[in-house]
């Protein structure tokens, strides 16, 4: 797994595109502070290809998962978000602006920190 820093959010989801019409494979609670979300999304680094991305987030303080049952149901069209305050990463599912916002989305982590990994499709 890579680190992911703030500086570098909008390159990566530049790369993919916000993870807009994305696919949800799994979200796992590996503890009650270590949460992985894996998704499958097209690279722009590899000519539009079908990939899966794994995000862990590690020190998580807050969170709204999604069950498995309702991956199918969540409209993927405005993609996701990252966000980065006061030394705390959020992550949530649409477009939102602010860690204020990020609380009234359909799933969402708030960690202190967000690695990922690549994998194939």
């Amino acid at each position: 797994m890579k680190p992911l820093l703030p500086n570098n959010f909008k390159t990566f989801l530049q790369r993919f595109d916000n993870f807009k019409d994305a696919e949800i494979r799994s979200f796992e609670v590996i503890s009650p502070t270590n949460i992985t979300l894996t998704l499958a999304t097209q690279d722009s680094a590899r000519a539009y290809d079908w990939i899966t991305i794994t995000l862990a987030f590690e020190g998580v303080s807050d969170a709204k998962i999604l069950e498995e049952n309702k991956f199918s149901f969540v409209d993927m069209n405005e993609g996701v978000s990252l966000i980065s305050e006061i030394n705390m990463i959020a992550f949530a599912i649409g477009s939102h602006k602010n860690m204020d916002s990020i609380q009234n989305a359909v799933s969402f982590v708030i960690s202190k920190s967000l690695k990922f990994q690549e994998g194939q499709f």
